[in-house]
């Protein structure tokens, strides 16, 4: 399969709290076009082009490569060298053809790509750690061809909500948006898609919301068991840490109780999400 691995000019991004740890990962890779992208697959058919932003291991892309071949072809690019490697192995894997999904560095701050250049244009979980979401929304617009599709997908932290109720997840749900926002971030992205896309000029942008639910006992073991882990060994717990957010006692605390809401019987947990779709208009014509 083709590759760039030369990164573009950085833009002024914010810190990826997670980071590209086992349980981070074990999220990402859940991730389907079916389950994250919903919103979108009435736009899509064979032969169009997509610009995957944001693309992590490469599951969603994959999916979004298949959805239009045959000619069809998917960039997916992440700022993160790394796990490119897990998106181009993951679509080997799949037995895609090597011209249906591309891979590459890129910052949605400054893509390095011509004006005009795909018909769709996807970020889904990105926003939320972009430190200029107007930016990225512009550049995302900037790439789109005319008559083409601008599409984002994004969670609001403040918006999750569950059943029964630790009061170590309260903890953790007041402390991520802290960690988050210090990196400079907004973890609420979903709630603010649509303001977003207005200030960047996605004019009749339309605004949709869908969740997530974990709810029956495979679902609860696997978001509390990768939450408890991530808690305590991603990245996301030595930003809490050294920025002073948290202590190690605090971390174990949070991940105890993520492991007590997941052996509860009658345990349940939403995660909304906020999406925009917005059509670029085709040059007049005559």
């Amino acid at each position: 399969m083709p590759s760039s691995t030369e990164p573009p000019a950085r833009g002024d991004t914010a810190v990826y709290t997670h980071g590209h740890h086992a349980s981070v990962l074990r999220s990402h890779t859940w991730r389907t076009a079916a389950n994250s992208a919903g919103y979108l697959l009435g736009e899509l058919r064979p032969g169009l082009s997509v610009l995957d932003i944001g693309c992590g291991p490469g599951t969603i892309s994959a999916d979004l490569a298949e959805r239009v071949a045959p000619r069809g072809r998917v960039t997916a690019v992440d700022s993160a060298p790394d796990v490119l490697e897990h998106a181009r192995a993951h679509a080997e894997g799949r037995g895609l053809p090597a011209d249906a999904l591309r891979v590459a560095v890129a910052d949605v701050l400054a893509l390095g790509f011509p004006d005009d250049s795909f018909d769709v244009v996807h970020a889904h979980q990105v926003l939320q750690h972009v430190s200029d979401p107007v930016r990225a929304l512009r550049e995302m617009r900037r790439v789109c061809r005319p008559g083409g599709v601008v599409a984002a997908r994004d969670a609001d932290y403040a918006a999750m909500t569950w059943y029964p109720r630790p009061p170590g997840l309260d903890t953790w749900q007041e402390l991520y948006g802290r960690v988050a926002r210090a990196g400079g971030g907004e973890p609420d992205a979903g709630r603010r898609l649509l303001s977003w896309a207005l200030a960047a000029g996605l004019t009749g942008a339309t605004a949709s919301a869908s969740v997530w639910c974990y709810a029956n006992p495979e679902e609860r073991a696997w978001w509390s068991g990768l939450w408890a882990e991530r808690t305590v060994a991603s990245s996301y717990a030595g930003v809490a840490v050294d920025g002073g957010h948290a202590t190690t006692a605090v971390l174990r605390s949070i991940a105890d109780a993520w492991r007590e809401w997941g052996a509860c019987q009658d345990g349940w947990f939403t995660v909304l999400h906020g999406e925009i779709l917005w059509r670029k208009p085709k040059a007049p014509t005559g």
